[in-house]
């Protein structure tokens, strides 16, 4: 049997970047074998579109990638065929999602969201420099949020969310307001270009995450691998698949984990 092609799908902040740093250079080893193979690395991220560009310029990253938990999926050009970028979106918008936040807190919900806060409250409550806050506040399609209420007044905006057709994804920092949709959607998306360019020859689809919203992105792959992190002991390990946990967490534990998975399948 031919050695398969891979493709890999990977969270970051907490995941291939350290929960508290933002480094992504402990992952290097491993970043630099995928580049050599020609391993598709797919970044799939609740970070905005500028985050992600700038991101990719540091790891030389040119595959496409996933913005916001799955807002919108960019594809760089002669990728797929195409000749330009191509920017596939899904679910609301974020001025929809701003206007239904607005009513929840005319009605007295109690929130910060990322569009309250000027770049530099949002560098002080992160971590990022003033530059970075700015590329995180230009988003296309989710709102993240600190909530500052009740548990029981929290239930109930999740449930006024739900009304508007929207949801409540709790990621490893913030909440995350945003329509119907997830990472999954876009991983499957672009799993089926690749499927599509690779033909009749085998893909194995390999997920990184750390949080419960990477749930269903760890669930769509063929190797689920869960990057030990402040929320990971609330992801489930889908049973039926080849899956992992890391020892090590954050990038340590990226690198441990992608370079076995290299070294299992020939590369």
């Amino acid at each position: 049997m031919p050695r398969p092609h891979l493709l890999i799908f990977s969270d970051l902040d907490g995941t291939l970047l350290d929960h508290d740093d933002y480094r992504w250079q402990p992952a290097g080893p491993a970043l630099a074998k995928l580049r050599a193979a020609g391993i598709p690395l797919v970044l799939n991220s609740s970070k905005t579109l500028p985050e992600i560009r700038a991101l990719r310029a540091e790891l030389g990253n040119t595959d496409p990638f996933i913005v916001e938990n799955g807002a919108a999926i960019i594809i760089p050009p002669h990728t797929f065929g195409n000749t330009d970028e191509e920017v596939v979106n899904f679910g609301a918008t974020r001025d929809q999602v701003l206007e239904v936040l607005g009513a929840q807190r005319q009605a007295g919900a109690r929130f910060r969201g990322f569009d309250d806060m000027t770049a530099e409250e949002l560098a002080a409550e992160t971590g990022l420099d003033r530059a970075a806050a700015e590329r995180a506040k230009q988003r296309l399609g989710t709102e993240p949020l600190i909530w500052q209420g009740s548990e029981e007044a929290l239930a109930e905006f999740e449930a006024a969310l739900a009304d508007e057709g929207l949801r409540l994804v709790p990621g490893g920092r913030f909440l995350h307001a945003m329509g119907i949709f997830d990472k999954a959607e876009g991983a499957r998306f672009l799993l089926g270009k690749y499927r599509e360019r690779y033909g009749a020859h085998p893909l194995v689809a390999i997920a990184l995450g750390d949080s419960p919203n990477d749930q269903r992105m760890l669930e769509s792959a063929d190797i689920p691998v869960v990057i030990r992190g402040v929320k990971s002991e609330e992801v489930r390990l889908p049973s039926a698949k080849h899956a992992m946990r890391s020892l090590k967490p954050g990038p340590e534990g990226w690198n441990e984990c992608v370079l076995n998975l290299l070294f299992e399948y020939g590369y």
